[in-house]
């Protein structure tokens, strides 16, 4: 455990937060510190806290606690995320005999000095009767490791001798809060406190003390962890001898499907490529260890309190594959509901079941699978479980893993408070959606990315402009939280294309709209034309639009939930212009391909339909074309672009929302949709 201290970079800390107090700057300098550690804490977990004092609007000075905030995580911590509550109020509750969560969020939120602050820690009164300055907290693995452990506190005083004071398991809150600073008070010698099956306290008259008993206290933990031999993973025979790709190409649709017909939502899978957690997952201790509990307690709200186990042995047949998995997802959902029923009926409480679906499943053969309703949420699972099975493999050579039973995760999992950290707002529209979509990185597949990425769809983006690309990228990433692969990528490649497909299985495990919108515009008197350049125009502006439907469809079909084609056609389609026939004669071929998609697939509710765009200010216009093409009309250029009948000019954002809304009409298929301003020449009929 690296000690990553500097005093060069906490005075500059000091210098960059300057519109804070010294104690603020330093205190979010060491948090970050212990954020940036994913072996101390992961998405959101543990808490820092520092004691100090400002001065209210009449000018008194007011001692205050500045804590970590709900929804910010220590390693991208600012002053902002440290809510400051009165501490003398705050101290003055432990003079009670009780207190309910609730009402201790409201003593808490009612005695803060911003009220627009986010809601202080849970764990706020635990920091605030403790007397130390410097308070940090955080469940680091190999603290981990020695609190899940049958004899934890015999472990942690062979360990420790007396420096740490042992608190044993209670749930976060009122009673925790008494409870630490009473085995403080017993020896208010030690450097910190030691919390059974729950993580690791350390404090401090300066940040550097808190922050150096913190890391020394984790390094003895992975001292003692390392005095011990590792145990052998024993391998289990795996149903199947298919490669991790061919196995991940098959199960991810089939999940996917399977996740989307329960709930009505689409999911995104993630597929954690590491050889440890294949191992694990392909181990005969899996079956045992995996079903025990999570690490602790908090990780229940992303991860369920264990994974569903998968050994396929029909990776070749998709129908045996899906009738495999459905059963073990249905056994998995009987076994929560024995659990979610146990625990209401022993406690007499009246609680809502929370869906009983897997966040995490491990596979033999494969390794680790995650499942949420967004990329965010599954590699948040991902990282929690991957740091799990480590922990669990590191127990057992310790000697056992034994954290929390479910009698007490229950109540983590269905506490309010912990419940709040998921957030309850409306997902966004396209949220778990996964979207391919060609010529992306410019005109109107740029535009039409920024849309679904608004609307909280994970994007696929396929351009063969490198630079262009790439840049697009990063600035929809640096705008929108959610996932964004790229390639580069020939459209007219069709080995590349059909790899492409892989990819995207690869990255979020299927596919729910596929947007064919790459083109060009190839002209030519069509008796002069040359066979090589007409051909040349079918391969981009027909023949890859179908193999990209077709790759598509096949995705759709191990689904089994639809599926949405939306071609990028051409009013040329309906209405060619003069000496445009190269480029006029396939567009009207995807006309007639995108109806035969809507015939062919309906059925199994896959639907295809059309865009009909006009005059857009994309590459395809360059200023020679458009001098050529206005001056044929007697028009300016801004003239030429809103020659139509509503004499308004067309955007590539307006073609985006035709492809959005498209994506959306759930009873609409086999359609040309017209953005063209009003063309009745080019109009359908």
């Amino acid at each position: 455990m690296k000690n990553l201290w500097n005093d060069s970079d906490a005075k500059a800390a000091i210098q960059l937060y300057n519109d804070v107090s010294e104690d603020i700057a330093l205190r979010v300098y060491t948090s970050r510190l212990i954020g940036a550690d994913l072996s101390l804490v992961l998405h959101g977990g543990g808490n820092t806290s520092v004691k100090s004092v400002t001065k209210n609007a009449l000018g008194e000075e007011v001692n205050v606690l500045y804590v970590k905030g709900s929804g910010w995580d220590l390693d991208t911590l600012q002053p902002p995320g440290l809510p400051g509550v009165q501490l003398d109020h705050l101290i003055k509750l432990r003079q009670l005999d009780s207190l309910s969560d609730e009402d201790m969020v409201n003593e808490q939120r009612t005695h803060l000095l911003d009220a627009s602050s986010p809601n202080p820690s849970v764990e706020t009164l635990l920091h605030a009767f403790l007397p130390h300055k410097f308070i940090d907290h955080s469940h680091a693995d190999a603290i981990l490791v020695i609190a899940d452990q049958p004899d934890s506190e015999a472990l942690c005083k062979k360990i420790y001798g007396d420096a740490m004071g042992i608190v044993p398991y209670i749930m976060p809150g009122f009673d925790l809060a008494k409870a630490a600073a009473e085995v403080y008070e017993k020896n208010p010698d030690v450097k910190g406190l030691f919390l059974v099956n729950h993580g690791l306290f350390t404090f401090g008259d300066t940040a550097k003390e808190s922050y150096d008993r913190h890391i020394e206290a984790v390094q003895q933990a992975e001292d003692f962890i390392a005095s011990h031999d590792t145990k052998t993973l024993s391998p289990v025979a795996t149903g199947t001898p298919a490669s991790e790709d061919e196995m991940l190409s098959a199960i991810a649709p089939c999940l996917r499907g399977l996740y989307t017909e329960e709930t009505g939502q689409s999911w995104v899978i993630h597929y954690r490529e590491d050889p440890i957690a294949r191992d694990f997952a392909s181990s005969k201790e899996c079956a045992d260890w995996s079903q025990i509990g999570t690490a602790t307690p908090d990780h229940v709200i992303r991860t369920k309190q264990k994974p569903l186990l998968l050994n396929p042995k029909h990776i070749g047949d998709p129908e045996e594959l899906r009738e495999e998995i459905a059963s073990a997802l249905e056994e998995f959902k009987r076994s929560y509901h024995r659990y979610f029923e146990t625990n209401v009926h022993a406690k007499g409480v009246d609680k809502n079941e929370l869906d009983p679906l897997p966040r995490i499943i491990l596979v033999a053969g494969l390794g680790l699978v995650a499942i949420g309703k967004s990329v965010k949420e599954t590699k948040i699972a991902a990282d929690i479980y991957q740091h799990t099975m480590d922990i669990i493999s590191k127990a057992f050579n310790v000697g056992q893993f034994t954290p929390l039973k479910d009698f007490d995760l229950f109540d983590m999992e269905y506490w309010s408070l912990e419940q709040a950290k998921l957030g309850k707002s409306k997902p966004a529209l396209t949220q778990g959606k996964i979207v391919y979509i060609t010529g992306a990185a410019s005109g109107i597949g740029r535009a039409t990315a920024e849309l679904f990425a608004k609307n909280g769809a994970s994007l696929f983006l396929v351009d063969r402009d490198e630079k262009t690309l790439s840049d697009t990228v990063e600035e929809l990433r640096t705008q929108f939280k959610t996932g964004i692969v790229s390639q580069v990528m020939d459209v007219t490649d069709e080995k590349a294309v059909k790899e492409s497909f892989a990819y995207v299985t690869r990255e979020f495990g299927g596919l729910d709209i596929l947007i064919s919108n790459a083109g060009n515009a190839v002209r030519g008197r069509i008796g002069d034309v040359e066979s090589a350049m007409l051909r040349q125009s079918f391969e981009l502006n027909f023949f890859a639009h179908q193999t990209l439907a077709s790759e598509a469809v096949k995705l759709f079909q191990k689904q089994k939930t639809g599926g949405v084609l939306l071609f990028n056609a051409s009013k040329a389609a309906f209405n060619p212009g003069k000496d445009f026939g190269p480029y006029a004669l396939p567009k009207a071929t995807v006309i007639a391909l995108m109806k035969q998609y809507a015939l062919d697939y309906g059925a199994e509710g896959i639907r295809s339909n059309a865009i009909n765009a006009d005059r857009i200010r994309t590459r395809l216009f360059t200023e020679k074309v458009v001098a050529e093409r206005s001056a044929a009309r007697g028009l300016t250029p801004d003239e030429y672009f809103k020659s139509n009948l509503l004499a308004t000019e067309v955007y590539d954002t307006d073609v985006a929302k035709g492809f959005f809304e498209s994506a959306l009409a759930e009873k609409t298929t086999g359609s040309v949709i017209t953005i063209d301003g009003g063309n009745i020449a080019a109009s359908p009929r």
